[in-house]
Formats: structure tokens, sequence, C-alpha cells
């Protein structure tokens, strides 16, 4: 299950909203081996599209060293689908490369937003509950 404050699951929902139509992705960066999702990384969609994103490798890498010089990790890889369900695709599968990330993928294809996580190991795709808390206890 993926616990995520309402505070950072508003901010993936804006970011989705604001780069809408095109993809939005980033990360949700926390101590490393905590779970806890906890500082807010929105990234660039190099690709600049509305049916797939691939971020910047000059970003990644300097947020990924970022991430390992305050003892952090991806706790949450997000990003956005504009026209279809909240649903990992082949793509988003084959890019899936930390193991232990909450996959969570926001659809802006409504006026409803969908907010959904998902496990991704080794092409499985697992989904998984999300609360969504006012603060961590």
């Amino acid at each position: 299950m993926l616990t995520i404050s309402r505070e950072l699951a508003d901010a993936i929902v804006a970011h989705a909203r604001a780069d809408h139509p095109d993809e939005a992705c980033g990360v949700v960066a926390g101590p490393a081996g905590s779970d806890r999702p906890e500082r807010f990384v929105p990234m660039e969609n190099a690709e600049r599209s509305p049916t797939f994103y691939r971020f910047d490798s000059m970003e990644q890498f300097r947020v990924w060293r970022e991430m390992d010089d305050r003892d952090e990790e991806p706790v949450v890889i997000y990003h956005s689908h504009t026209a279809t369900e909240a649903y990992p695709s082949r793509t988003d599968v084959s890019y899936a490369s930390e193991p232990n990330a909450h996959y969570v993928l926001v659809s802006t294809a409504t006026d409803d937003v969908e907010f959904r996580s998902y496990r991704i190991v080794d092409g499985v795709i697992t989904e998984e509950q999300v609360k969504i808390v006012e603060a961590y206890g």
C-alpha cells in the first residue's frame, strides 16, 4: 500500500493538470528504506508528448545523485496519462527500473482525475491501495 500525504498527492495532480495535454512526470523522494514519500521533485518530460514520457537523462542523473547525497531514494515515480486510464502501458513497464518504488499514474483524460499506484517488478504489474493522509503518524 502507498501511504502519501494529501499535499504530495495534490502536487502530483496539479503537475499533471498543468502539463496537460502533454504527460507530466517526476519523483517523490524519501529517506532510504523508509517507504515514506516526502520531497516532491517535478521533472521535465523530455518527449513533450501527450502519449509518452521520458525523463531527461541529465536531469535524471542530477536528481538521482541529489537523492544519493541526501540518503534518499525514489519512493514514488509518477507520470500522467492524458487520454487513457491510469494503468501502466507496455512502455511504462519496460521503463520501470526501481523495484522498490511505487509507480503512480494520474489520468487527466476526464475532469475526475484518477490517481492509482502500482508495483512493477520484473515486468509484473500489481495495483496497490492508496491511502491519502493529512500528515504522517
